[in-house]
């Protein structure tokens, strides 16, 4: 999700705000999920960089990840129901428990986080628009587009964005609208416009099939934020701090240089309190959530750190980290220290 609505499917689709009321009893989601044996995760398909198949037909993406997070913490290993969802599935699938968590996210708003019964769990990725342009233009920054031709998804809040940036800054542009993501790149392509806009990193997965994908460029620039966060349901605590935490220490490990590779050796041999305290040497911060102490070591074990996972997933598609790299590193992304 993004904006007003779907990430995933490539543009930002204004959905209705369904309104849910609030269940008086508490939810159990941990006990339930371990009595079932396996993580039902809500997931977007076809989606390169988050969600896909491999060549083995293996589930791989940054979405994926984030059901492994989660299935990690749980259990120590990877047990996991993947439930395809879509725009008008996903909220309802959450409330009713027919998922676990949504980790495909969706922009944290005020109007979300007031009025659907759900949960955020942490901004994981600091989303926004941008746009790609053709190479052959020589453009690397928004104010280059000034009088520029620019498709976009009609009816959707990329449309309101692009038009609240370039009248903010005194630029000019002819918008050619399309009903879908698809029929607006294929425009593109065929140089009926100069620049699509759209997410950056939906983009990028979308181009990197493209034969001619290097006659084409996703300017660093974004003209919107939005703050990605995974959903659970509102009616349990315990289980928004589990994948609330469980996200948390993956940004955590990269800041305290643990990673996929090293995990097993900090665990054995760092001085770092905190590292110590993460990877369950000392300390009991595993079991307050109700977990085994080892869930974050766990997490790093079969996950990685945050560093990893977009190495993995992101940077194939020639995406830069920008704002989601580490606040050491000029980005936005910070821990919560485990203490």
């Amino acid at each position: 999700m993004h904006g007003g609505g779907a990430r995933r499917w490539g543009y930002l689709l204004v959905l209705p705000v369904a309104v849910f009321a609030i269940a008086t009893a508490r939810a159990d989601t941990l006990a339930d999920v371990r009595e079932r044996g396996f993580l039902r995760c809500g997931v977007i398909e076809g989606s390169p960089g988050y969600s896909t198949l491999n060549d083995k037909g293996e589930r791989v993406g940054f979405d994926i990840d984030h059901c492994k997070t989660i299935s990690a913490a749980v259990f120590g290993k990877v047990s996991i129901e993947f439930v395809p969802i879509t725009p008008n599935t996903v909220f309802t699938l959450l409330q009713s428990g027919g998922i676990d968590i949504f980790p495909g996210g969706a922009t944290w708003s005020f109007t979300r986080d007031t009025t659907m019964g759900l949960d955020f769990t942490g901004v994981y990725m600091w989303a926004g628009q941008g746009f790609v342009v053709h190479k052959a233009l020589g453009v690397s920054r928004v104010a280059e587009l000034d009088g520029a031709t620019i498709c976009v998804a009609q009816g959707t809040t990329l449309e309101q964005n692009l038009a609240d940036y370039f009248d903010a800054n005194g630029l000019r542009y002819t918008a050619i609208t399309f009903a879908d993501i698809d029929k607006g790149l294929q425009a593109y392509r065929a140089d009926r416009c100069d620049a699509f806009t759209n997410e950056r990193v939906s983009t990028a997965g979308r181009i990197s099939v493209w034969p001619d994908r290097e006659d084409h460029v996703i300017l660093d620039e974004v003209i919107s934020k939005e703050p990605m966060a995974a959903l659970v349901r509102q009616d349990d605590p315990r289980w928004r701090d589990i994948a609330l935490w469980s996200f948390n220490v993956r940004i955590a490990a990269e800041e305290l240089g643990i990673n996929q590779a090293n995990v097993s050796r900090m665990r054995d041999e760092s001085d770092n309190q905190e590292v110590r305290r993460l990877l369950g040497v000392q300390g009991s911060f595993g079991e307050r959530l109700g977990l085994s102490n080892d869930w974050a070591y766990d997490i790093i074990r079969i996950v990685g750190n945050s560093e990893d996972m977009w190495n993995r997933h992101f940077a194939p598609l020639g995406v830069s980290r920008g704002l989601n790299r580490t606040w050491r590193d000029g980005g936005l992304m910070s821990a919560l220290p485990f203490r």
